[in-house]
């Protein structure tokens, strides 16, 4: 129901030059006409306060949105005003030189009030809210018909039909303040904040009939305008609270303020009178009573104060007026949360909603963003720290219109904390992720080593081994000696299987790489091939303090390259080069094979050390050598991030 759209300025301040006019206008016409200070009177008070606190109220809303309850609170407004004035126009009329009397003017004090004052209770607390209304509408339809039904029978006298119409607005009142309560526990979020004080007033507002109602004296008629005034100290500023959501302009210091003053005074008030009234009756004297309750309300100041602004604080700021709260809300995300999405959005909207935010964003390196709501306009960006290293950005943005306090920026500040623990929290699991990731990546490297290695080494050594051992047995039998010859000849292959397991080994991860570096490292892969009829030449850096994983990645080319030039390149001499600058290693294995085919298909070999090269970031080239054969030539960074 609440309108969307910008404030009317120049309509909120011609409601407010209304009622503020006719108080001043009422407040000079009681001062010519001097009127006692009776039942009456009380009534006078209520609709002059009535008239300046909801004019007040109804300028503030309708120039900041535009909404229907702030044209209510204007009717309120003006026919409070319109009945005081009444009241003191129908005063001073009769007296020596008063004005003229006026019959329609001097009825204004019993009809001027009725429509705005009933709307009040009955129609206003429909319309606070920020959704639709769903079933309850037809609460609304009610409260407008009695309004309507009253304010006739007001205006034609009809006293018979007044009365029971008064008293059903009594019930649909009090059901209306039910609905409220029940709003306030139960509906959005976005909402709840001030509709206790809301169900409060309306409730105040209801009861305060009772009395115009009851056929005889059980209570008192000043008991009306006793409970008009204080449902003023929390109806007002509910509504403020409710349609303006508090944050333009220091707007919620302001509401949190003159509530807390209003039900402070009349607190104390009501204490003194009460204590007094009590006291009377068992202490004899005059004034001993009075000063007992001077003394009482004395002592109860600070207490009532301290816990009146608690209640009052939480009314304008919500949730935002504990931090505490808040803040342990968002901690019992970090432990209820089952995945770091969850968390991170969870944290999120909790943010938004206790603060009643229309957007929250949640954005740091290396983890997905977070977002809850949209930003119609720019947000306000806030640095996220963790253990004082900043670790993201906290943005947001307040509802339309409104603006961050600096209450709900420290308030922020110190959410601010939480989230940052978050991130570093997301942060975390995805570097166990990424570990996970990594090593799956080693051990499906090491597994094509392995692969390679048994199925073009080992593999086929052990299958000529076993037809050997086939041909052997067969020998035996029909000629010893050449089966012993055999034999002789099968155990050099078993010592050689032997061998190309070791060699497998040391390939995979030699022990000197770890103990002794990568220089040393290259400098015992060329001296085993002393033993075969490849020349291995090596020219390498000592390489100190060099990454183990960079190491690893570099002594696992120059390997395989290697064992390409024995292998399949049928060259007698291969360069070994290793050399470091102050960004990169720079590798290069050169042989006098046979070079590059045309149609040469890439093997594991190859594919494994152009993968090892990715995984740090470089690069690797295979060409042909100017003096015949291959040159394979790879540059790793030093500086790698291993993501």
């Amino acid at each position: 129901m609440a309108g969307a759209g910008a404030g009317h300025r120049s309509a909120a301040t011609a409601i407010a030059v209304a009622a503020w006019g006719l108080a001043a206008v009422t407040g000079v016409t009681l001062l010519a006409g001097r009127p006692e200070v009776d039942e009456s009177f009380w009534f006078l008070l209520v609709d002059l306060t009535v008239c300046c606190v909801y004019g007040t109220v109804a300028h503030v809303t309708l120039s900041r949105r535009a909404h229907p309850v702030p044209w209510l609170l204007a009717v309120a407004a003006i026919g409070g005003g319109l009945s005081a004035f009444g009241f003191a126009y129908s005063v001073w009329a009769p007296q020596p030189g008063g004005l003229p009397p006026v019959a329609a003017v001097a009825d204004l004090q019993s009809q001027g009030w009725v429509p705005g004052t009933f709307a009040l209770f009955l129609v206003v607390p429909w319309l606070v809210r920020n959704h639709p209304l769903g079933p309850e509408r037809w609460g609304l339809v009610v409260g407008v018909l009695l309004t309507v039904v009253i304010t006739v029978a007001t205006f034609r006298r009809a006293d018979l039909y007044f009365t029971r119409f008064v008293t059903a607005s009594i019930f649909v009142g009090l059901a209306t303040a039910l609905v409220v309560e029940l709003r306030r526990r139960y509906g959005p979020e976005d909402e709840r904040n001030g509709l206790g004080w809301l169900a409060l007033g309306t409730s105040i507002l209801a009861l305060s009939f009772i009395p115009v109602v009851l056929p005889y004296d059980g209570v008192p008629i000043w008991t009306t305008p006793v409970l008009h005034l204080a449902s003023q100290a929390v109806f007002p500023a509910a509504v403020l609270v409710v349609v303006l959501r508090n944050r333009m302009w220091g707007l919620g210091l302001a509401v949190s303020r003159a509530v807390l003053a209003g039900l402070l005074t009349a607190g104390l008030v009501g204490l003194y009178l009460l204590v007094t009234i009590v006291l009377h009756g068992f202490l004899p004297g005059d004034g001993v009573p009075q000063l007992i309750s001077a003394a009482v309300v004395t002592v109860a100041v600070q207490p009532a104060r301290l816990l009146l602004q608690r209640r009052v604080h939480h009314l304008v700021y919500g949730d935002a007026a504990d931090r505490g709260r808040v803040v342990r809300r968002l901690g019992s995300q970090l432990v209820g949360s089952s995945t770091v999405e969850e968390l991170l959005s969870g944290l999120t909207e909790d943010i938004g909603r206790s603060m009643r935010l229309e957007s929250v964003a949640v954005v740091a390196p290396g983890v997905d963003p977070v977002r809850w709501g949209a930003p119609s306009e720019e947000p306000v960006h806030l640095p996220l720290q963790h253990r004082g290293q900043d670790v993201g950005t906290l943005s947001v943005s307040p509802q339309p219109g409104e603006s961050l306090s600096a209450r709900d920026l420290e308030t922020l500040r110190d959410l601010s904390s939480v989230v940052g623990a978050a991130v570093a929290v997301a942060r975390a699991a995805g570097d166990v992720e990424d570990m996970r990731g990594r090593l799956a990546r080693v051990r499906l490297e090491e597994r094509r080593v392995i692969r390679r290695e048994i199925h073009d080494g080992l593999g086929p050594s052990l299958a000529g081994i076993r037809l050997g051992l086939q041909g052997a047995r067969n020998l035996l039998d029909t000629d010893l000696e050449e089966g012993k010859v055999l034999l002789r000849h099968l155990q050099g292959e078993i010592d050689a299987a032997v061998a190309g397991v070791r060699s497998l080994s040391h390939h995979l991860l030699p022990p000197v790489l770890d103990e002794l570096g990568l220089g040393a490292a290259l400098e015992e892969l060329g001296q085993r091939y002393d033993v075969t009829d490849l020349v291995v030449r090596v020219d390498t850096d000592g390489f100190a303090d060099l990454d183990p994983r960079l190491a690893a990645a570099a002594y696992g080319i120059v390997s395989e390259a290697t064992t390409n030039a024995a292998r399949h390149a049928g060259a007698s001499t291969c360069w070994i080069s290793a050399h470091a600058t102050s960004e990169a290693i720079v590798l290069a294995v050169a042989d006098d094979g046979i070079g590059l085919a045309g149609d040469e298909v890439t093997g594991v070999g190859t594919r494994s050390m152009r993968e090892r090269a990715a995984e740090q970031d470089g690069t690797l080239e295979i060409s042909t050598r100017d003096a015949g054969g291959t040159v394979v030539r790879a540059v790793l960074p030093r500086s790698v991030t291993h993501d």
